[in-house]
């Protein structure tokens, strides 16, 4: 099973961007504790990161018959792109939405995600661990739908 990481702007400066609302760790040390968890439930992943909508979007494009879910953090992209939404339909990949804060205890415009009634579910507000649990959910959906 191969799940692919897709990490959106800004989060290569995790670790110096407000590190109150999203933790002190790197984006490598995220990916390698995401690695770990991956090994531990026998996956492969695949990780990916731009600040740009449309090496996001050709990303995700690349991604049709080559992967078997997609977890995705869109970051501000989750509130404005429909780019992205529209290349997450057009691979019909299952893939789980993260965010590393509680996007519904943030500002008003952070409600609103573009991907989330496509998604197969959403996990947010747990820091790190939000992509520890999206592997996991996403991992045994996977399964299931192999098994169904």
């Amino acid at each position: 099973m191969i799940i692919n990481i897709i990490h959106g702007p800004n989060l290569n400066m995790l670790s110096k961007r407000e590190p109150s609302l999203y933790g002190s760790l790197t984006l490598d040390e995220i990916n390698n504790l995401i690695l770990k968890k991956a090994h531990s439930l026998n996956v492969s992943v695949d990780f990916f990161q731009s600040n740009a909508e449309g090496d996001i979007v050709s990303k995700i494009q690349n991604l049709y018959g080559e992967s078997d879910g997609i977890i995705i953090n869109a970051a501000a992209y989750t509130h404005t792109s429909i780019a992205i939404r529209d290349a997450l339909l057009a691979v019909n990949i299952p893939f789980v939405e993260v965010h590393l804060s509680n996007v519904y205890k943030r500002e008003s415009f952070r409600h609103f995600s573009y991907l989330s009634d496509i998604a197969v579910g959403v996990i947010a507000g747990f820091g790190f661990k939000s992509y520890e649990l999206a592997l996991e959910a996403l991992v045994n959906y996977l399964t299931a739908q192999e098994q169904a």
